[in-house]
């Protein structure tokens, strides 16, 4: 299973670099699309693949916690939509493969922190990690309303096409925060139920298997 889940995590990472690589760079559409892929899709699926094994680099570092990595990735999402970052990394490709890196990191550190690697204390952590995901689905969900409520666009101006479709800065950016709404938020809401529920039946799992 981790193994099926390190290969998927890889393969959608490079589809969605393909998919920056060759559409329009100027879209915030295309990049939220590819955001959302890398740290709401690939990261969560390759840190399920390394987790517990010797590249899980975070179960090596305790200080790094769910809340403290939570607190990582919204510095780190925040601070590239800045409308100043956002227009470097449009224009600079060594800018976006930052940007990019910095996603990656950032949501494999937030993604390793919560699922608890191995040990004696990798419930406790699952259980500080709903948390983590919790706050983490709160700011993607705050800021994907801000970005498709706002009545002005913060990035760009004129037209834009996004997937061949012509569409207006504020029509594009729109998008863009609907596709933060409704992926990273579901996401990261998800997989914090699921640690809850997975936590919660380990109790039970250890004194069954001690019987």
């Amino acid at each position: 299973m981790k193994r099926i889940c390190l290969i998927a995590g890889l393969a959608l990472l490079v589809l969605a670099w393909m998919l920056l690589a060759i559409e329009n760079a100027a879209s915030f559409s295309v990049h939220m699309i590819v955001h959302m892929a890398v740290v709401a899709g690939a990261a969560p699926l390759i840190a399920i693949g390394i987790s517990g094994t010797r590249h899980d680099f975070v179960a090596r570092l305790p200080m790094v916690t769910p809340i403290s990595a939570s607190m990582i990735e919204l510095v780190v999402v925040w601070g590239w939509h800045l409308p100043a970052l956002r227009a470097l990394s449009e224009t600079y490709p060594l800018v976006r493969a930052t940007e990019q890196a910095c996603f990656l990191i950032g949501g494999l550190v937030l993604w390793l922190s919560c699922f608890g690697g191995g040990g004696a204390g990798a419930d406790a952590r699952r259980l500080a990690g709903t948390l983590g995901l919790l706050f983490t689905s709160m700011h993607m969900t705050l800021l994907g309303a801000l970005l498709s409520l706002a009545t002005r666009p913060l990035y760009g101006a004129g037209l834009v096409t996004c997937f061949g479709m012509t569409l207006t800065a504020s029509q594009d950016q729109q998008v863009g925060g609907v596709v933060m709404l409704l992926v990273g938020a579901a996401v990261y809401l998800a997989g914090g139920v699921a640690l809850l529920a997975r936590t919660l039946e380990a109790p039970p799992a250890a004194k069954h298997g001690k019987g």
